[in-house]
């Protein structure tokens, strides 16, 4: 008889992937928990959300993708990456986030730019070690986030006066593909080039955990990577 101890699986999923999509699931539980009323906020308040979202990402996402692909040395989640980044630049997303951000009277003025540089340059750097299932796994949390925050951003842009939503009418959807590939990139990953023992898989996570909150709360923020 076989006594080998099977390790448990959730819906087919290996229970290490599970675990990894569990954890970074909570996390994004944690902040979608935390954000504030749009009608709570003034004016003033749900403009530089908008702005310093979009200061960190219309220059950055691709550059963060970009990165990813660059770490990677699955063969298997090359083309995840490559289709992501296709998507992004065939549709210019930074050009409907530009639009939305404007229609919503959130254009970034250099004080919002410089609200959130600390953090974005410590996400910058953490992706320019090139470390490819870091690096998959912060941008698997990162795409989940954006998915369920789409329809906050647009209720901000909302109480704003726009009618400008392209952006996130797109992302709400997109991006739960994305997810779902990134999730397999992490896995193959995992198996092609697994992460040293002595690091954190979810250090980049932290660390944009960190910038999302200063985007959201413009506060400095204690947690540790």
């Amino acid at each position: 008889m076989n006594t080998t101890l099977q390790m448990p699986s959730t819906l087919g999923i290996p229970a290490e992937d599970a675990i990894i999509k569990q954890t970074i699931n909570g996390e994004i539980d944690d902040l979608i928990a935390s954000l504030p009323d749009p009608q709570g906020l003034t004016s003033e308040q749900r403009r530089g959300i908008i702005a310093r979202y979009s200061a960190v990402l219309e220059g950055n996402f691709i550059y963060w993708m970009t990165a990813t692909l660059l770490s990677v040395k699955s063969e298997d989640a090359k083309p995840i990456l490559i289709d992501n980044l296709h998507e992004e630049v065939r549709d210019s997303h930074p050009d409907m986030l530009r639009r939305f951000s404007i229609a919503a009277h959130a254009f970034p003025t250099d004080s919002d730019a410089l609200m959130v540089h600390d953090d974005l340059t410590k996400v910058r750097l953490f992706l320019g070690r090139l470390s490819g299932v870091q690096s998959l796994a912060t941008m698997a949390f990162f795409e989940g986030f954006i998915q369920r925050f789409m329809a906050y951003l647009a209720d901000l842009a909302s109480a704003e006066g726009s009618a400008e939503m392209e952006y996130t009418d797109v992302h709400g959807i997109c991006d739960i593909a994305h997810t779902d590939g990134l999730y397999t990139a992490l896995s193959s990953e995992m198996m092609v080039s697994p992460l040293d023992p002595e690091k954190d898989l979810y250090e980049g996570v932290y660390l944009l955990r960190n910038l999302v909150e200063r985007i959201v709360f413009n506060k400095v923020q204690t947690r540790a990577a």
